[in-house]
């Protein structure tokens, strides 16, 4: 398969097995026959789009949903046949078409184009699994061992499997692996580390920071005083000389390190050193790169900070959620910030997710997806460069570049829209010093996560680049655009998305 020489980093199966679980192989040397559907469902003879045969391969066919189901008085007589074709139970379908419609038209957009969106990325059939199982219907407020509810025994040992796994991911003293997202973590280290009022030095939205950072319409900067720094005006690196000077103005409680847009490297050993001049604590929010963290191959904040959060679900390649991580003097206030501080019940099912891409990322094929990664980042930033737009700092230690459309004469909303119709799809941003407004200002955000997670390398990226800046330079030119995407959908082809097919994680009938 292109892109996937050496060790393999894409986790679904190749395009031939794809073609081979199109609907029309339902009961395909089987001896089964395809059930009957409800009116206004899609035929099962019929076959799908190439490109939606994917999200065909998971599925199964029942005669029909238990009675029991939708009426508990009604107790069934005899177990209900589910008999699996080519994947997991398509409840969803039968039950109900609008939501599986929607479905099927989402699989379809992440397969036929390419995600450049940076905070974005594919999960394995393994983590989808786990997100999708029986985990779901369990309550268990509280932590392992000590739970709110009875029955808690198997998902305590999910927890800590998850617990244990993300303290040898980035070798901290204790995790939290309930917060229900990014922004929840960031909350509760808040509610650990400071009170309403107190001051917190963080990086400024505008500059590559992130809302929970401080903005003013964001919780955090209603409880709490946010001061910002920012990056130099001249290169567009931050500017350390201006957190110095902040903290020592201000002393703030806490110091916020991390960022959503910022396309270079963080030491945090320096915050690290500035907070502890001005008896600071140090938060780093690494949601963006803790996949990188994890590899090795970035900084790592944690034996310098007080305080890690993160999302699951960016360069970490795991479900959507949150983690928390701190030093064992804090871990019993951290633990009650998050429950009952922020949450009640956790997602177990996002738990199990958690557990199992904290031990993916734990692997040897981790660190050689995280390393291409990078390097896919900066052979398309080197790419853009030269084709004549500009790049934020001049380019990219990391999985995302800030790139200046304004030289094209066009500005980021245009931008966004234009390759939106190419089948790329990426995000409008601002960058450092913007005289643009937020809904349209002069940039957007370009990230190689997901690519890379579907097999892609260099060559690819180089003729990526070729498209967007073919497509920027004529936005208005229907024949460049349509030309464009056709491009694309070729390349989206040779490179299937890691779609939950499940079948190849051993549950197939």
């Amino acid at each position: 398969m292109p892109g996937t020489t050496g060790t393999t980093i894409f986790f679904g199966t190749s395009p031939e097995s794809v073609e081979n679980s199109q609907p029309g192989a339902a009961g395909r040397g089987t001896g089964r026959s395809a059930r009957t559907l409800r009116p206004g469902a899609r035929q099962p003879g019929k076959t799908r789009p190439a490109a939606a045969r994917g999200l065909a391969a998971a599925a199964w066919f029942v005669d029909a949903v238990p009675p029991h189901f939708h009426n508990p008085s009604i107790r069934p007589e005899a177990p209900v046949e589910i008999r699996p074709v080519n994947g997991t139970p398509n409840f969803v379908e039968q039950e109900d078409p609008d939501v599986w419609s929607a479905i099927a038209a989402e699989q379809e957009r992440q397969q036929d184009g390419l995600e450049m969106i940076a905070s974005e990325n594919f999960t394995s059939p393994a983590v989808m699994q786990a997100v999708g199982s029986v985990l779901t219907n369990k309550y268990a407020e509280g932590y392992p061992g000590h739970r709110y509810y009875g029955g808690c025994e198997f998902v305590d040992k999910v927890e800590d499997l998850a617990r244990e796994r993300l303290k040898v991911l980035f070798g901290a003293e204790h995790v939290n692996v309930q917060p229900h997202s990014g922004s929840q973590a960031n909350a509760a280290v808040y509610m650990t580390a400071i009170q309403p009022g107190d001051t917190v030095l963080a990086f400024d939205l505008a500059h590559g920071g992130h809302l929970t950072h401080g903005m003013k319409l964001n919780a955090s900067g209603v409880l709490y005083r946010f001061v910002h720094y920012g990056v130099r005006r001249d290169d567009q690196l931050l500017d350390f000389d201006q957190v110095a000077r902040l903290a020592r103005e201000h002393r703030p409680k806490l110091i916020v390190a991390g960022a959503s847009a910022y396309p270079r490297e963080i030491p945090h050993g320096t915050f690290a050193e500035i907070a502890r001049e001005v008896g600071a604590k140090l938060m780093v929010d690494m949601a963006h790169y803790a996949g990188l963290v994890a590899a090795g191959i970035h900084d790592n904040p944690v034996p310098v900070a007080d305080f890690v959060t993160s999302t699951t679900h960016k360069t970490l390649r795991g479900p959507r959620g949150g983690i928390a991580m701190c030093r064992a003097a804090d871990a019993k206030s951290l633990d009650r910030s998050v429950f009952p501080g922020q949450q009640g019940g956790p997602l177990m099912h996002v738990i199990a997710g958690k557990a199992v891409a904290f031990g993916e990322a734990l692997r040897p094929d981790f660190k050689t997806y995280a390393r291409q990664v990078v390097a896919n980042a900066r052979a398309l930033a080197e790419a853009l460069a030269a084709g004549g737009v500009k790049l934020v700092s001049g380019g990219t230690d990391n999985h995302l570049m800030l790139v200046d459309v304004t030289p094209l004469g066009i500005g980021g909303k245009l931008a966004e829209e234009t390759l939106d119709l190419c089948g790329i799809t990426c995000n409008k941003n601002m960058i450092p010093y913007d005289e643009r407004k937020p809904m349209d200002p002069s940039g957007i955000r370009l990230g190689t996560p997901a690519l890379t997670t579907r097999g892609m390398q260099a060559d690819e990226m180089r003729r990526i680049a070729q498209w967007i800046l073919r497509a920027l330079k004529a936005p208005g030119d229907a024949g460049v655009l349509q030309a464009v995407r056709g491009e694309v959908a070729e390349l989206a082809v040779q490179f299937p998305v890691p779609a939950a097919r499940l079948e190849q994680a051993g549950v197939a009938g």
